[in-house]
């Protein structure tokens, strides 16, 4: 043993073990632990204080420490969010759409959802535990981290965010191919009362009104054209021996869809600009839509396009 160096006070074996215990479960938790955890390790209360004052815990949340560093990953905060509530709780609400990859992390903010304790709302420091009923069908792990399904993570949502929002992480979700119908029309059936119910249902029926095409953003576009009362256009159809996305044959208007997935690679990007000129050659006008065109000019896009139709 070096020198300087403070001899364990439990025997040789045992210290070895237990530092093993402790590497595995914080390497598990992202570089976390609770005091509970701790003790069930072997720790005493002893040696927790003298980590603590060494700097190599180092709390978060009472009784969840950091193990030997300051440096927080956002997964080290979901981790310390479940900690700190305890058994039982399950990532949720932002955190758990964060987590699928829905919609956008909220840093340090933590959304738990326990399933004892009046239902509600409770706020700590960096933590929203929202408290209430969880069926068993509602409990999974997404890369190790208890976490509520997709489906209950998007009912959750229906009552956090707005409709814009709610609109993209469904969109995501189905993006990803995370999106199950029947799993959250049974999270509905379970939601009586919930004011997420009137949200998710309206998203249900626009899911199973559109009949099925090639990607999210063609998708999108038909719910886009039936908010904004466009009229009826045919999809995927032949023009000059290349294929368009939506077509008003009257008008002679194209719009083409530019979606990164379905088209991300140079040669598809480049094929689908040479079509323009020869479109407009012909007497077509194209309009380009993108999932941002829809996230943040929605309105402009459509009277735009009502105006190429000519009012129509």
């Amino acid at each position: 043993m070096a020198p300087g160096t403070q001899t364990p006070l439990v025997g040789e074996g045992v210290w070895r073990e237990r530092e093993r215990g402790l590497s595995r479960l914080a390497t598990q938790q992202h570089g976390v632990v609770a005091r509970r955890q701790l003790l069930a390790l072997g720790f005493g209360e002893h040696a927790i204080k003298l980590r603590l004052g060494a700097g190599r815990l180092n709390p978060i949340h009472t009784e969840v420490y950091a193990v030997g560093h300051r440096r927080i990953s956002q997964r080290s905060y979901w981790w310390a969010g479940l900690l700190a509530y305890g058994d039982g709780a399950l990532l949720s609400h932002r955190s758990a759409a964060a987590l699928w990859g829905v919609a956008r992390s909220r840093g340090s903010l933590v959304d738990v959802t326990a399933p004892e304790g009046r239902q509600g709302v409770e706020r700590r420091k960096q933590l929203w535990i929202h408290r209430g009923k969880l069926h068993a069908e509602d409990h999974t792990q997404h890369d190790g981290i208890p976490v509520t399904t997709v489906a209950r993570t998007l009912f959750d949502l229906a009552e956090v965010l707005n409709t814009e929002q709610l609109e993209y992480a469904w969109e995501e979700a189905d993006r990803l191919k995370r999106l199950r119908l029947r799993a959250v029309e049974r999270v509905c059936e379970r939601g009586y009362g919930r004011r997420a119910l009137k949200p998710i249902r309206r998203l249900l029926a626009d899911a199973r009104a559109v009949r099925r095409t090639r990607s999210p953003l063609e998708d999108r576009f038909q719910r886009f054209c039936r908010a904004y009362e466009l009229p009826p256009h045919s999809t995927n159809v032949d023009v000059l021996g290349h294929e368009v996305d939506a077509l008003w044959p009257e008008a002679r208007l194209v719009v083409e869809l530019d979606s990164w997935e379905h088209h991300g690679h140079r040669a598809a990007f480049e094929r689908d600009r040479s079509r323009d000129p020869k479109l407009l050659l012909a007497g077509y006008r194209t309009v380009r839509v993108t999932h941002r065109r829809l996230d943040t000019e929605a309105l402009t896009l459509a009277t735009e396009i009502k105006q190429l139709l000519g009012g129509s």
